[in-house]
């Protein structure tokens, strides 16, 4: 078998025992290489316990730009005995195996068709160091020290960066570069030549950033004008919530008084954290909580009561692996469904579906101007590879001239040259009726604020005309907030096409390079990204104008392609599903091989006839 041999195009995957202080390195490795001017694309796929169970972490190395997951790995970083069979079973054909050879390993371990990249990484480091956590430590720098002279990496890059990422720890910048000088030293002496796979400096990141999802969320947050977030800790939303007190710490203080300009609640459970959330909006603060499909289910009731009670709200969903506990540190998009219709009755929310971090920041702030413009919840649905993983993407851009929408607030000089109030009362045809601030007037635009059955008027009625009315109008206004949500982007295929495929989120970044190969074997797809529920027009028509539609989504159960039917009178028939769910993010290869399948039987169908 012919080792591979690829430049600034390959898939490097570290397999670690959590725990073990590999995070940091397997990073630097990552930022090296972006460094050099190389994008990549970075997976950390890790459990739910502190310690001892198996991490890995993905890099992408792609001078051509794809930014999802290609799917197969061609150099292994083997650090944990544990999961050795299946890391080594997980290497393409003509791949590389770098791990410790302090220890012989029996012939029996190592495959013929992948070249082995022995470091004595625990020798080195007995050698070199006494302390017992300094060895386990050292040794993830020495292995970065060795895959620097392998993949013909920078290594100043690598040592700017180490004196970089400790530049308020100092002392601790000589013992990292003399770690990382022992493992390239030692493969310079004993494994030159042997790698195929090399790293070159190149110029295509640009003035691009890396960013995780939650971190560019919480800052969204921010530039939208939440001054409020109450939230209770679970995985993967948490790191959302304390980005935007991170970054409320930087904007949101008083720099004459020093006070703080907002404020963050730790709840006692999701359920206060949105009856918190309800009540900052009504009073006319900006508030959010972020959380993950445990906490939407515990939230139902509240969620009801923000859409009949028609009072503002924001809520990040970052997706994991469900259903119950599920697997917290996994990734899926299997939260749709329980988002759109939450809450018991006849309910129906505002979802967005932001495909990177650039989006995640953008729809943030969208989302506040929504919900006070609809007066009604809006979910943020991000997910796990989005919110807890570092993306490459543009630069975060924000107008300095955008004015909020605070939507049809009823103010105090209106309310007294005597224009009508009627806190549900549609007077222009878009459903969407005036509100009033508490403190407003003195004596007018009052009103009481009820779960239960009310009129137009907020008076409470048991009437069943009066409750259909006010039912009537809440799903006119979902068709209003059809022409408000962000609308769906369309991908051309080179040729005229009878498929057409349907995406969202996450899902974005494989499916970009899907169909740049599928259109190179001359398999034409066009594509839509869905981008918010209510589902807008062109939804609809793209799927009329193709004769069937893949709808590529990372769930069991096939939950947007079902929302769709249930919305837009869509015949199942048209839908060709493709489901991805074991908890990592879909592979471009997965998407290819599926799509591909499919259309090469239609084709020998047609051939055959």
């Amino acid at each position: 078998m012919q080792p591979i041999s690829a430049v600034n195009d390959f898939v490097v995957k570290f397999a670690n025992v959590n725990g073990s202080g590999s995070a940091s390195a397997n990073e630097l490795f990552a930022r090296s290489v972006l460094r050099m001017g190389v994008p990549v694309a970075s997976r950390n796929i890790f459990p739910s316990n502190i310690q001892g169970l198996p991490t890995w972490y993905e890099v992408r190395i792609s001078g051509d730009g794809w930014l999802g997951r290609r799917g197969g790995v061609d150099l292994m970083v083997a650090m944990n005995p544990q999961t050795w069979d299946k890391d080594v079973a997980e290497i393409d054909k003509g791949g590389y195996l770098l791990y410790d050879s302090t220890r012989p390993i029996p012939a029996s371990k190592f495959r013929k068709d992948v070249t082995p990249l022995p470091v004595p990484l625990t020798e080195i480091c007995n050698t070199a160091y006494s302390d017992p956590r300094q060895r386990q430590l050292f040794k993830n720098i020495i292995y970065l020290g060795a895959l620097a002279f392998v993949l013909d990496m920078d290594l100043e890059a690598v040592k700017w960066l180490i004196a970089e990422q400790f530049e308020s720890k100092k002392k601790l910048i000589a013992p990292n570069l003399q770690a990382l000088d022992f493992g390239y030293d030692y493969a310079k002496e004993h494994l030159k030549g042997v790698c195929g796979l090399k790293v070159k400096h190149a110029d295509k990141v640009g003035d691009r950033i890396f960013i995780g999802g939650n971190d560019a969320a919480g800052l969204g947050a921010v530039y939208g004008g939440a001054t409020v977030c109450a939230w209770y800790p679970i995985t993967p939303s948490t790191s959302l919530a304390e980005a935007f007190t991170k970054h409320c710490k930087r904007f949101r203080v008083d720099p004459v008084t020093k006070k703080n300009k907002f404020a963050i609640v730790q709840a006692e459970d999701e359920i206060a954290a949105i009856g918190m959330v309800l009540g900052a909006n009504w009073n006319g603060a900006r508030a959010f909580t972020a959380t993950s499909g445990p906490g939407i289910s515990l939230m139902q009731e509240l969620f009801g009561f923000s859409y009949y009670a028609e009072i503002p709200a924001v809520v990040f969903d970052i997706q994991r692996g469900g259903p119950s506990t599920g697997m917290p540190t996994r990734t899926q998009q299997s939260d749709l469904m329980l988002a759109a219709y939450s809450g018991h009755g006849d309910t129906k929310h505002v979802l967005l579906f932001p495909e990177d971090p650039r989006e995640a920041f953008e729809f943030a702030a969208t989302a506040f101007d929504l919900a006070e413009r609809l007066q009604t919840l809006v979910l943020v649905m991000l997910d796990l590879d989005i919110g807890m993983n570092d993306w490459l993407c543009k630069p975060l851009a924000w107008d300095k001239d955008r004015k909020y929408d605070r939507g049809k607030v009823m103010t105090a000089e209106e309310l007294e040259a005597g224009k009508e109030f009627g806190r549900y009362l549609d007077v222009d045809g878009d459903a969407i009726p005036y509100r009033t601030l508490p403190g407003t007037h003195p004596s007018k635009g009052a009103y009481f604020t009820r779960g239960s059955s009310h009129d137009r008027y907020a008076r409470y009625s048991e009437d069943g005309g009066v409750y259909v009315e006010v039912m009537q109008r809440l799903l006119q206004k979902f068709e209003t907030a059809k022409t408000l949500v962000p609308k769906p982007i369309l991908h051309r295929a080179k040729e005229a096409a009878k498929f057409g495929a349907l995406y969202y989120g996450s899902t974005s970044a494989a499916m970009d390079e899907a169909l740049a190969a599928l259109d190179g074997q001359g398999l034409h797809v066009d594509a839509l990204r869905v981008r918010a529920f209510p589902f807008a027009e062109e939804v609809v028509e793209f799927i009329n104008a193709h004769e069937q539609v893949f709808v590529v989504e990372q769930n069991r159960d096939a939950q947007l392609q079902k929302m769709i039917v249930n919305e837009c009178a869509i015949d199942p028939a048209r839908f060709i599903s493709i489901l991805h769910y074991d908890g990592t993010p879909v592979t471009a290869r997965f998407i290819i091989k599926a799509i591909a399948d499919r259309m090469n039987i239609g084709k020998a169908r047609e051939a055959a006839e």
